[in-house]
């Protein structure tokens, strides 16, 4: 119990300061007629992303509009694609680090009537399959909340090594920056006084040369 409360603070001070990695989003896209809606994360290297989407209708419609969905990684590889469905899902492990984006769009018959979508994108973290977990080695009660807490525990620490390493490339970057800059500034004084003395002897000999100095 006393690692259970250890844990359980760790995960708390993290939440308190915005460490706490974004495990996904959940929202709803209303998709106009001929209109395309995209969404999309930041997502590093070898992390699992899940996403289901559905179509949401009345209770009472007769008609359910058809959808289209496309998912792209950074370098524009397609990772899903699907056309005329109601409902979807897309899985992938990340190989790429950067946006990873979902279009969506009303296709089919009913291309006119424009509909309602809802997304559950998961990452890393809330995509893994607990319940798989659980069936596969009979975990339960403490022990699984014990796992859980891990688990988040060392998203958390690797989401800490990321923003490290951005934060050192950034670094790096500016200070090659203020590097650049500063040569660029000694070239142009340098030119600048290039140019003044060369001016200087001009308007000597000049002046020399017509007797008035």
């Amino acid at each position: 119990m006393a690692k259970d409360h250890i844990l359980l603070t760790i995960v708390w001070l993290y939440c308190m300061l915005g460490l706490l990695p974004s495990f996904g989003l959940a929202l709803w896209l209303n998709l106009s007629p001929s209109q395309m809606k995209c969404v999309s994360e930041e997502i590093r290297t070898n992390l699992i992303a899940l996403g289901d989407y559905t179509v949401i209708t009345e209770d009472e419609a007769t008609i359910v509009p058809t959808i289209s969905a496309n998912v792209t990684s950074p370098y524009g590889n397609n990772l899903h694609g699907k056309e005329k469905a109601t409902e979807g899902q897309f899985a992938f492990t990340t190989v790429e680090a950067g946006n990873y984006m979902a279009c969506f769009w009303v296709d089919g018959p009913y291309e006119g009537l424009g509909a309602t979508v809802n997304i559950d994108w998961k990452i890393g973290h809330a995509a893994k399959d607990w319940d798989s977990v659980v069936k596969r080695g009979k975990i339960q009660g403490v022990e699984l909340r014990l796992m859980k807490l891990a688990d988040t525990v060392n998203a958390i620490h690797e989401r800490l090594l990321h923003l490290k390493k951005r934060e050192a490339e950034m670094r790096e970057l500016s200070e090659t920056t203020n590097a650049r800059i500063a040569w660029l500034s000694i070239m142009s004084l340098g030119v600048c006084l290039g140019v003044s003395a060369w001016q200087l002897w001009h308007l000597k000999h000049y002046f020399q040369k017509k007797k008035i100095v």
